[in-house]
């Protein structure tokens, strides 16, 4: 197997996509694609640019939902793909092509609905909802040359709440997601994709109980 080197101007190996949704200054909500997320624990770490109308929402009220899209909603991500909640567009998006919108549940053809504990909606649609409140922001490429400091932050939220449709729920659990009937949409190098049908193969790591890696600070509901 030979390598080669190569620059990629970016390095999106295959993560799923989230449609965040905060609130703006005049309590409307706002949704925003992105695709850099991950998970530990009860806590999710979100990659966002400091000028998106999303961090400051998130900055400004601490609160926000991840929805999850399936592979089934194509066009209701990409419908979303180019716009932005902040009316000043920034020039780097512009020469991207984004554009304003005000209410991109309609531009989208999606439904707000009212969460738990947080005021930002939930995405109806979408099969998995997440209500998480800020916890800490990170600052990244302190290193690099000062036009970038503050570009790229790196946020962690708290999941409070966690809503899935009951197709989801794996029989005989009351907490855990059955994989074989979770098919996440996922953005892979900018293009979109979504899950063959079946496990790959048996993992190691499956034979452990999923509820031995649970936080005590980690509700558990009950059945």
């Amino acid at each position: 197997m030979t390598h080669s080197l190569i620059s990629p101007a970016i390095f999106y190996w295959g993560t799923p996509v989230v449609l965040v949704t905060t609130t703006n200054k005049d309590g409307t909500p706002n949704i925003s694609p992105i695709s850099s997320a991950w998970w530990l624990g009860n806590r999710c770490i979100l990659g966002l640019a400091g000028n998106s109308q999303t961090t400051m929402n998130l900055l400004r009220t601490k609160q926000c939902v991840l929805n999850l899209p399936d592979h089934t909603m194509v066009s209701n991500v990409n419908a979303l793909a180019r716009t932005t909640g902040t009316e000043d567009v920034p020039e780097s998006k512009i020469n991207r092509g984004y554009r304003y919108e005000k209410d991109k549940f309609k531009i989208a053809a999606l439904t707000p609905q009212s969460s738990i504990m947080v005021t930002p909606p939930r995405v109806r649609e979408c099969p998995v909802q997440m209500e998480a409140e800020l916890v800490e922001m990170h600052q990244l490429m302190k290193d690099g040359p000062s036009e970038l400091k503050g570009a790229l932050l790196a946020i962690e939220v708290k999941i409070l709440q966690t809503h899935i449709i009951d197709v989801l729920r794996m029989n005989g659990h009351a907490n855990r997601v059955d994989p074989d009937k979770w098919k996440p949409m996922i953005m892979s190098f900018q293009r979109l994709y979504g899950l063959r049908d079946g496990e790959l193969a048996n993992s190691t790591l499956a034979e452990i109980d999923e509820e031995s890696y649970r936080l005590l600070s980690c509700p558990k509901e009950e059945s």
